[in-house]
C-alpha cells in the first residue's frame, strides 16, 4: 500500500507513476506551459460536459475554478510524474485529474484525498481519455511555447538583414572550398545569411500553426466511444472560449491517435533551423579569426577574458555558444523521430516524449537567440581595412582579368609570370596586359 503526503494535492495514482515509471529527473513541474495547458483542456471538457449534462453545475463550477488556479501557475509543485513515463502519458493525465479533484474538493470543505464528491476520473477525466487530452495539451503547450519563440527569430532576422545593408559598401574577398574567390560584398555574405534563416523561420511557423488540428472528443483511438455526441459536437467551441484560440479536428482521428509526423515536422524544422544557423555561427567564427594570422573581416563583440592563459585573448564565445545549443537540439530531434518510427497499431504511446522534447528545443532555442541577438549580432563591426586588402589580392585580380580577356589567355598569363607581376600588369592597364600577349 502507497503512502501519498497529507498535504499532496495528487494522489496514488500519481504516486504509482511516481514509483514505477520514472528515471530521467525531468519531473511535469518543470513544464509550467504544459500543466496551464493540460488545465485548459481539463476546464473545456468540464464546459463541454456540463453543456451535454454529464457532469451537474455545482461540480463543473468547482472544477472550473480549479482549473483557474492551475492555469494561473499555482501548485504547480505537486505535478511530480516523471514526464518521459510509459504508458501514453497516463501518469500525467492521472496528476492533473487527480490535482484537480483535490482542489475541488477544498471547496466543498473536504480533506485532500477523499474524492468526494469530485472523482479524478468520473468527473474531472469524464468524456476524456489519456490519448486525446495529452495530444491536445501538449499541441497547445507548443503553440504558447512558440509565441515566446517567434519574436526573437524575427530580431535575428531583423539584424543579419541590418548587417547586409550595413556592409554593402565594404568589398572585401569570397571563399570556395576554403580557398580564395572573387571579389564580393561583405553585405552579400550577411544577405545570405539573413535569407536562409528567414525561410526557415517562415517554414517553422507555418508547420507550428498546422499544431491546430487535434483529436480532442476521439477519446483513445479516435472513435469517440466514452463521449457523448454533444460533448463531441461542443468540445472544440469550448476549448477556443478557454484558450482564445481555433482549433479543428483532424480529418481523420484515428489517424490523429496512431500517427504524430505534425509533431515531427515541428522537431524537423527546428533541426533544421539550428543547422543553417550552425553554419551562420561557424561563418562568424572564420570571418573573426584571427586577429593577425585569420581572417579578421568582422569583430565580434568582447563579452568577457577568452583565455586563461593567453591573456587579451578574445574568442567568438556566443556563436560557440549558438553551435553547442544546436548540436543539443540535433541530438533532441533525433529522440522525436524515433518515437514516429516506432509507433505501433492504433495509438502512438511516445507522443508525450515527442512533445516534451519539441518544447526543450523552443525554451533552449529561444534563449540563445536571445543571446545571439544582444550580445554578438547586434553590435559585429566590419574591418574595412583589411576586407579592402583581401579585396585586391591575387585570385580576385585573375578573375577580373579572366572576365575582360578570358580563361585561355589569363591561364597563360599566370604560367608566364609572377603574381606581383600580374598585379602590376592589372593595376597598370589592359593595354599593358594586352601587349605582354
Amino acid at each position: 500500500m502507497l503512502e501519498v503526503p497529507l498535504d499532496a494535492l495528487y494522489g496514488v495514482q500519481t504516486m504509482r507513476s511516481v514509483q514505477n515509471l520514472s528515471f530521467s529527473g525531468h519531473l511535469l513541474s518543470q513544464y509550467p506551459q504544459y500543466i496551464k495547458s493540460l488545465a485548459m483542456v481539463k476546464k473545456a471538457a468540464t464546459l463541454a460536459n456540463l453543456e451535454s449534462q454529464e457532469i451537474d453545475e455545482l461540480l463543473a463550477n468547482q472544477i472550473n475554478k480549479a482549473c483557474d488556479k492551475l492555469i494561473e501557475g499555482e501548485y504547480q509543485q505537486h505535478f511530480i510524474v516523471d514526464v518521459y513515463h510509459g504508458g501514453g502519458g497516463i501518469g500525467t493525465n492521472m496528476n492533473i485529474n487527480e490535482v484537480v479533484a483535490n482542489l475541488a474538493n477544498e471547496s466543498f470543505g473536504e480533506k485532500r484525498g477523499t474524492y468526494s464528491p469530485v472523482h479524478p476520473t468520473t468527473h474531472v477525466n469524464a468524456s476524456q481519455s489519456t490519448s486525446d487530452v495529452c495530444h491536445t495539451a501538449m499541441r497547445l503547450s507548443i503553440l504558447k511555447q512558440y509565441k515566446l519563440l517567434d519574436p526573437v527569430l524575427k530580431v535575428v532576422v531583423d539584424l543579419l538583414n541590418q548587417k547586409a545593408k550595413e556592409f554593402m559598401s565594404v568589398k572585401t574577398i569570397s571563399r570556395t572550398c576554403l580557398q580564395d574567390g572573387m571579389q564580393i560584398r561583405l553585405g552579400d555574405t550577411f544577405s545570405g545569411y539573413a535569407a536562409v534563416i528567414e525561410r526557415r523561420y517562415s517554414t517553422l511557423k507555418r508547420v507550428v500553426n498546422d499544431l491546430k488540428q487535434i483529436n480532442l472528443g476521439g477519446t483513445v483511438i479516435g472513435s469517440g466511444m466514452g463521449s457523448s455526441e454533444c460533448y463531441r459536437n461542443t468540445i472544440l467551441e469550448k476549448l477556443a472560449e478557454v484558450t482564445g484560440i481555433q482549433f479543428t479536428h483532424r480529418k481523420n482521428l484515428y489517424d490523429a491517435a496512431q500517427n504524430i509526423d505534425d509533431l515531427v515536422e515541428v522537431s524537423q524544422q527546428i533541426s533544421l533551423l539550428a543547422t543553417c544557423l550552425i553554419k551562420v555561427a561557424k561563418d562568424l567564427r572564420l570571418l573573426s579569426s584571427g586577429p593577425e594570422a585569420g581572417f579578421f573581416e568582422i569583430t565580434l563583440p568582447s563579452v568577457q577574458s577568452g583565455s586563461s592563459f593567453f591573456p587579451g585573448k578574445v574568442n567568438p564565445v556566443i556563436p560557440e555558444t549558438l553551435i553547442q545549443c544546436c548540436f543539443q537540439i540535433l541530438g533532441l530531434d533525433r529522440a522525436v523521430q524515433a518515437t514516429l518510427e516506432h509507433g505501433e497499431l492504433n495509438l502512438n504511446v511516445f507522443e508525450s516524449a515527442a512533445g516534451i522534447n519539441i518544447l526543450e528545443e523552443m525554451k533552449m532555442l529561444e534563449k540563445v537567440l536571445n543571446m545571439f541577438a544582444k550580445k554578438c549580432l547586434r553590435d559585429i563591426a566590419a574591418n574595412e581595412e583589411r576586407c579592402n586588402e583581401l579585396s585586391k589580392s591575387f585570385i580576385p585580380i585573375v578573375v577580373d582579368l579572366k572576365e575582360k580577356y578570358g580563361y585561355e589567355a589569363v591561364s597563360k598569363l599566370i604560367n608566364e609570370k609572377s603574381k606581383s607581376e600580374i598585379k602590376s600588369l592589372s593595376y597598370g592597364g589592359g593595354d599593358k596586359f594586352e601587349t605582354s600577349q
